[in-house]
């Protein structure tokens, strides 16, 4: 199921920098939730298995499945909707999967995606949304106008936001130390730009979702990209420093707004 993902270069140096314990294990299938028959895979690469316990207390009644698993004893390692590299604290060491789905990926964005990984581990960031909302969760659920699908995905990408307000400094930071990865993480910020700025038309125009725009325009923080409104709001210090509360308040006044407009 696992194999360690051999590293060079500036990838290698990355994980020296910023999580020098963490295992890179490459994936022969794509996952979510880790199976109880290959937790033991993973048992003999690491130290130690340790679920993440996040409270259900914290979940509407009507939350999907999948955060149902996320306040439930399940490895759970990544979301619907996550990308082909996923990381978590759950071990000891930290693991960072790069799943199957990775193939046909270009090398450079790839490495990128590694390099990533091990930045938002080592800085201690929030793993999953739920552990990043805990309580507000419910609060954030009653704010927004729409299905319990469509909430959960806004969330991940408030949570990808908020991951993307801390990580970009150090992409940034990068051009001496990193340039490989330096210049990946600078090309993917500008073939996203053009995407971005045209997100309020599609949502006027019904060509994309409200939720399907957040994903994109919150994961392109981290490429320090100007976002549109409403999705400015969340490209702020006071987002990076008040954290789900402030994105509690963000979705109140952004909803409230929609429902003025639409009466």
């Amino acid at each position: 199921m696992f194999s360690e993902r051999d590293l060079a270069g500036d990838l290698a140096a990355v994980r020296e920098a910023y999580a020098p314990d963490a295992l890179i294990l490459d994936c022969e299938r794509d996952f979510q939730t880790l199976p109880p028959e290959h937790r033991d895979d993973l048992a003999l690469l690491t130290e130690s298995l340790s679920p993440a316990a996040y409270d259900d207390d914290w979940l509407p009644a009507d939350a999907p499945e999948i955060l149902s698993r996320l306040a439930s004893t399940d490895l759970v390692v990544g979301t619907p909707g996550d990308g082909a590299v996923a990381w978590t604290t759950q071990t000891e060491p930290p693991v960072v999967f790069v799943k199957a789905r990775i193939e046909g990926t270009p090398e450079a964005f790839a490495d990128f995606l590694v390099a990533e990984a091990l930045v938002e581990a080592g800085l201690d960031l929030p793993e999953q949304f739920l552990g990043f909302f805990e309580a507000d969760y419910r609060a954030f659920d009653a704010a927004v106008d729409a299905d319990p699908t469509a909430v959960y995905q806004l969330a991940s990408a408030c949570c990808d936001a908020y991951r993307g307000l801390h990580t970009r400094e150090e992409f940034a930071s990068w051009a001496d130390d990193y340039p490989d990865l330096h210049e990946a993480w600078a090309d993917a910020g500008e073939r996203v730009s053009g995407r971005v700025d045209g997100l309020p038309g599609e949502i006027a125009r019904g060509e994309t979702s409200f939720s399907d725009a957040a994903e994109l325009a919150c994961s392109a923080v981290k490429h320090d990209v100007d976002l549109p409104a409403p999705f400015a709001a969340l490209d702020t210090l006071a987002y990076r420093r008040h954290g789900a509360s402030y994105a509690v308040k963000w979705a109140e006044k952004v909803f409230d707004a929609e429902s003025a407009d639409s009466s």
